[in-house]
């Protein structure tokens, strides 16, 4: 399930540019299941940071992973092409330095119905075989 949807790729980078980034058969129309991918890439992506501290994917996921996605998936799509900018190099630096923080647990991306990691079924137990060394205990 992708973060962004073509409506909001459209709304922040307009359909000229998302045409330029995938009519690969030059037909001069946006190429939905080009786009799609770049969005289910860039969304593969984000659960790759969030995966540690959320369950992934999201099922209602932040408004604001929205704009991370569209970001992502815009680098993705210039690839190494002369299309690549600075302005969309620093946008995905961008978007990657806040994921690494969430990661990290520097930053949270807020409450998520259903999306907290489950406590483990198994906790851990540790126990201890005695001491090695005591009073009365020679080495062993």
């Amino acid at each position: 399930m992708a973060y962004a949807t073509q409506n909001d790729m459209t709304a922040r980078f307009g359909s000229g540019e998302l045409i330029e980034l995938t009519d690969r058969a030059g037909v001069g129309v946006i190429d939905a299941a080009v786009l799609a991918g770049a969005l289910d890439d860039a969304s593969a992506e984000i659960d790759s940071y969030l995966a540690g501290r959320y369950a992934v994917p999201l099922a209602q996921a932040p408004r604001f992973l929205a704009g991370l996605c569209c970001d992502i998936a815009r680098y993705r799509l210039c690839g190494s092409d002369t299309r690549l900018t600075e302005a969309i190099n620093e946008r995905y630096r961008n978007a990657i330095r806040f994921l690494e923080k969430v990661a990290s647990g520097a930053v949270s991306i807020g409450p998520v119905t259903g999306g907290a990691v489950p406590a483990a079924d198994n906790p851990v137990i540790f126990n201890s075989g005695g001491k090695a060394f005591a009073r009365g205990r020679g080495a062993l």
